[in-house]
C-alpha cells in the first residue's frame, strides 16, 4: 500500500486534477487571498505554486510563511450543496533555492506547461507548501481530518 492509498478518491482527485487553488497568507493582522496555480506531489505532503517576488503574497510569505489553501470541484449549480467537495489545507511555504527545485519545477511544469515561461523568469519564486493538515468536506457538511504533522 502507498502512502496516498489512505486518502479517499475524491482527495487525490481534487489535488491532482484541480489547477487552482485559493491561497491564503496573513498581510499583518488580516488575512489575504489570491488564486494560484498548484501542483501536487504524489504522495499529497507537499504542493508547489509560483509567484513574482514582486507581488504582495510574496511579500506576506517572507513574513509569514503560514498558508491555507483551498481547493475544490464546485461549478457554481445547486447540486453543490450536495455533491461538490472541498479541500481546506493547512501547512508551511517555505521559497525553494535553485538545488532544490527540480522535484517541484518539473512537477509545477507537467501541470501546467503554459506556465513555462513564467516560472523560468529571474523574478519567479517557486514555493514548496509542506503540509500539516487537511480538511476535507463532502456533502456540504461531511468533514474528514489528515493529520500531515506527525
Amino acid at each position: 500500500m502507498t502512502t496516498s492509498d489512505k486518502f479517499p478518491d475524491i482527495l487525490r482527485e481534487l489535488c491532482h486534477n484541480q489547477p487552482l487553488a485559493v491561497l491564503a497568507t496573513a498581510a499583518g493582522s488580516a488575512p489575504y487571498a489570491n488564486l494560484v496555480a498548484v501542483a501536487f506531489a504524489i504522495d499529497l505532503h507537499h504542493l508547489f505554486f509560483a509567484t513574482s517576488r514582486a507581488t504582495r503574497k510574496w511579500h506576506n510569505l517572507s513574513s509569514n510563511p503560514q498558508v491555507s489553501l483551498l481547493i475544490d470541484n464546485r461549478s457554481n449549480q445547486v447540486t453543490d450543496f450536495s455533491q461538490a467537495a472541498a479541500a481546506t489545507i493547512l501547512g508551511t511555504a517555505k521559497e525553494l533555492t535553485e538545488a532544490d527545485r527540480r522535484e517541484g519545477h518539473n512537477l509545477y511544469v507537467a501541470k501546467h506547461p503554459h506556465l513555462t515561461d513564467f516560472i523560468a523568469a529571474p523574478d519567479c519564486a517557486l514555493f514548496q507548501v509542506t503540509i500539516e493538515h487537511i480538511y476535507l468536506v463532502t456533502h456540504f457538511q461531511e468533514v474528514m481530518q489528515f493529520d500531515f504533522s506527525s
